[in-house]
């Protein structure tokens, strides 16, 4: 059969589309939805007692219970699309900055598939549910509805549409979106000429832009003809495709472990994981049960007659009876199913390959592959929306409805964040697709967390410095405000390029503060005060000894009395001598005033420990600067202390002042996003002493749109710090793990001290298992409050690479190009490419 566009129109089955319904030529009536499914790889599976739990269970079960409220006569027609696009980058707005540029075109027309979930649902008069091949519209061009659909009949199936929509949203796990006229078939005079969604099923396109309607031939015994795109369907249309047992979800062995188990719905195979263009139907018919009943009943007691010509007839009686028995037992209702795989391409030698991937993703399933090129043109024109009637019944075959939902595709795309406010660049797992994820914002609008503090672990060489770099360099761009406390050297390249300030300790030029400096001579608010106390007790005391609470008071009368001083005298400059100096007369004469004894405030033990930073003293250098006053309104500050890493005294004191200049931007910029990355510096101030200041920054810092970040590489550094779970762990609703492949066989004791699920445990191991091997990344696992949990892909285009290099050779690379061309990092970048490229062509 050959069908111009001119003939194709005298057989079209649909006759209207109106009040947001597809109306047949027969008189059918069809409402549409999109379904907005869950992400894929992140749904959990389990096994209770021998029985399948988790959420691709409950999935089916909603389904099920929502198949069991449509009235006979109805049909649910599922329609997920899988369409091949590329990433393209909109050439006209590339942003101005040479590595977002880099970037965008880094991933220009990176294939992925884009998917789209439908579910049509069909009021048809009874007979038309029980059609054969010979009598579809099809075949059948003059079509007469021998009765309209009741008043009262429609009634019923809208409330019972109201209830589906209601169960399926009921579980959390899908939306779901009622199409409208536009969408489905928009008004040929609406100033905007786009494609419904009727017009894209008849071109096969996912395409905004209406596509001209083509000549289709269905004369091809080996496949169909749409326009020139050519089309194959492979079917499970019979029961004996089936396995003698079926699932709710499959394993993937690629990505699970002995200790762990990665699953995907039971027909992902045949959906995301399908990489070609196909549209997967999946049909639940539903018909009078008395009728069903009765012919199977009929059936049964056929094969019992015809039992003594072959015993195999006696067996399929039972089966049927055995069938009759559960459903009375279960209280199900036998329903018609069908599901079907059309695949398409516009290059006709591709077709073979097609077959081939096809049918090996059906037998990943246990189904038995079976191509159909006998009823291919009845299947397509059943696929229309709102056109299930038409589907032949000798292609389908009764089941019950948990099993017809086990062959729904449950799962969707890794989606892109609707905030754009913080959104950083990663990619999907499956394909590399380029996503826009918002790691803070968006998380705490809709709730999955209670602070954007962050935990970020990974072993050496998984890749965690090169995140923190991306993700820093994106929160910068976006305008926040960024200090580092680092000690490996991991951040100099990329504060260079943001042109922020990196301060370091050499011989010739140590790091030098002033932690008594403020602004204005203003006096020191709460966390100012909390955090001068904590560095008067470092300085005093070892972590060995405690702190009572009469020599914590003393040390706030102290502090609170100098700021006092500082106001009535401006002589005075603020700086630790000064105050040392206040400490020698104005408050020895307070405590002998007082009357406060040695065993209380032991003052000489204390100006005896501090005289070290005072003028003379070994440290005076420390805490008296008249240099780098005022950090507050400089974006990007980096503490390189790698110098001073093992220095028992310099380092936690260090550590604490780069602290109090974070809490400064704080408290002082209003509507700007801080930030505070701490890497493994944590562990010279995890000390008693600082323990509860720590605690109260992270609770703190959340109040002022701040945002504290741990970074750590050994998870036995975190295992047996009590200090760590209590002051940072439960305190960071964000935690981010990197490659943990390396502590696979004792990662239970990692699972219990973070608190994760074991779905989440399941993700983290599966980690880098299956990576593409013609894409250089490495994936990451984000935990928002174990709410919410994703691996996702960090790629980056070569010019990022360098610029977030910690390969010390690399690093030395375009540090060196940097100098030569005067302190342009992009001038570098591209030069440092350019030879890359040079190198590759030789």
């Amino acid at each position: 059969m050959k069908y111009s566009v001119k003939e194709l129109a005298k057989i079209f089955p649909l006759g209207a589309v109106e009040e947001n319904c597809i109306f047949t030529k027969w008189g059918d009536l069809t409402l549409a939805f999109e379904i907005i499914l869950p992400e894929i790889f992140t749904l959990n599976a389990r096994i209770e007692e021998g029985v399948e739990m988790g959420d691709y269970r409950e999935l089916v079960e909603t389904w099920s219970k929502a198949i069991g409220v449509l009235p006979a006569g109805t049909i649910l027609h599922k329609q997920d699309w899988f369409v091949e696009e590329t990433y393209k980058p909109n050439t006209k707005e590339l942003p101005e900055s040479y590595l977002d540029r880099s970037a965008e075109l880094h991933f220009n027309e990176r294939p992925y598939l884009h998917h789209k979930c439908y579910v049509y649902l069909t009021f048809s008069q009874g007979e038309r549910t029980r059609t054969h091949a010979g009598l579809t519209s099809l075949v059948k061009a003059h079509i007469v509805p021998k009765r309209a659909l009741s008043k009262g009949e429609i009634d019923k199936f809208m409330v019972a549409v109201l209830q589906l929509k209601s169960i399926l949203e009921s579980n959390r796990l899908i939306t779901c979106r009622r199409l409208g006229n536009d969408e489905l078939q928009p008004d040929k005079n609406a100033p905007v000429d786009k494609a419904g969604l009727i017009e894209r099923y008849m071109t096969l396109s996912l395409n905004d832009e209406v596509v001209p309607l083509a000549d289709f031939d269905f004369t091809s015994e080996d496949e169909l003809r749409i326009g020139n795109k050519y089309s194959k369907f492979f079917t499970i249309s019979q029961v004996d495709d089936m396995p003698d047992s079926i699932s709710t979800n499959v394993r993937i062995g690629a990505l699970s472990t002995e200790n762990s188990t990665l699953s995907v719905g039971y027909s992902t195979p045949i959906g995301l994981m399908l990489d070609c263009n196909h549209i997967y139907n999946q049909y639940v018919f539903i018909d009078d049960k008395t009728l069903i009943t009765a012919e199977l009943e009929k059936k049964a007691g056929n094969m019992v007659a015809l039992s003594n010509f072959d015993r195999a007839n006696k067996v399929n009686a039972d089966l049927v009876n055995g069938f009759l028995t559960l459903a009375a037992e279960k209280s199900w209702t036998p329903v018609r199913i069908h599901a079907n795989v059309q695949v398409w391409t516009d290059d006709k030698l591709r077709l073979p390959e097609l077959r081939n991937k096809t049918t090996a993703a059906i037998a990943k399933m246990n189904l038995k592959p079976r191509e159909n090129t006998r009823d291919a043109a009845f299947l397509f024109f059943a696929g229309i929306p709102g056109n299930a009637a038409d589907l032949p019944r000798e292609d389908t075959f009764t089941q019950f409805a948990p099993q017809a939902a086990c062959l729904f595709n449950h799962e969707t795309n890794y989606y892109t964040s609707e905030s754009a406010r913080n959104s950083i660049r990663v990619v999907d797992r499956l394909s590399g697709r380029p996503l826009w994820v918002d790691f803070s914002d968006e998380p705490m609008d809709r709730t999955w967390i209670n602070n954007k503090n962050k935990f970020i672990i990974g072993p050496s060489g998984s890749g965690k410095s090169f995140l923190t770099n991306h993700f820093l360099r994106s929160y910068h761009t976006h305008g926040a405000h960024i200090v580092i406390v680092d000690v490996g050297d991991s951040y100099r390249g990329l504060c260079g390029m943001l042109g922020g300030k990196y301060i370091t300790y050499t011989m010739e030029e140590p790091i030098h503060f002033n932690p008594f400096f403020l602004e204005g001579r203003a006096f020191p608010e709460t966390e100012k005060m909390e955090s001068l106390k904590n560095l008067l007790l470092t300085l005093w005391k070892s972590i060995e000894e405690k702190t009572s609470r009469a020599e914590y008071n003393a040390l706030s009368s102290a502090v609170k009395g100098y700021f006092l001083k500082l106001q009535v005298d401006e002589s005075i400059f603020p700086c630790f001598d000064t105050f040392y100096e206040f400490m020698q007369q104005d408050f020895n004469e307070y405590l002998k005033r007082e009357g406060v004894r040695d065993d209380y405030f032991d003052y000489n033990n204390f100006m005896f420990n501090l005289k070290p930073y005072y003028k003379g003293g070994e440290f005076d250098f420390l805490l008296n600067s008249k240099k780098n006053l005022d950090l507050l309104h400089e974006r990007f500050v980096v503490f390189e202390l790698d110098n001073v890493k093992d220095h028992p005294i310099l380092y936690p004191i260090v550590a604490i002042i780069v602290m109090d200049t974070f809490i400064s931007k704080m408290r002082k910029l209003k509507g700007i996003k801080k930030i505070i990355l701490i890497e493994e510096a944590w562990k010279a101030i995890m000390t008693p002493n600082m323990a509860g200041y720590i605690k109260y920054l992270y609770k703190t810092v959340r109040k002022f749109d701040g945002e504290a970040w741990i970074v750590t590489q050994e998870v036995d550094d975190i295992i047996g710090s009590s200090i760590v779970k209590d002051s940072i762990i439960n305190n960071a609703d964000t935690k981010i793990l990197m490659d943990q492949r390396k502590y696979e066989n004792k990662f239970n004791a990692v699972k219990e001290l973070l608190g994760l699920t074991n779905k989440e445990k399941d993700l983290i191991l599966s980690m880098n298992r299956d990576n593409d091997p013609n894409r250089m990344y490495k994936e990451f696992f984000v935990s928002w409050g174990g709410q919410r949990y994703r691996v996702y892909g960090l790629e980056v285009s070569r010019p990022e690479y360098y610029a977030f290099t910690t390969k010390e050779s690399e690093k030395l690379r375009v540090l060196k190009k940097v100098a030569s061309n005067g302190g342009n990092f992009d001038i570098a970048l591209k030069e440092v490419v350019a030879e890359d490229l040079d190198l590759k062509s030789v």
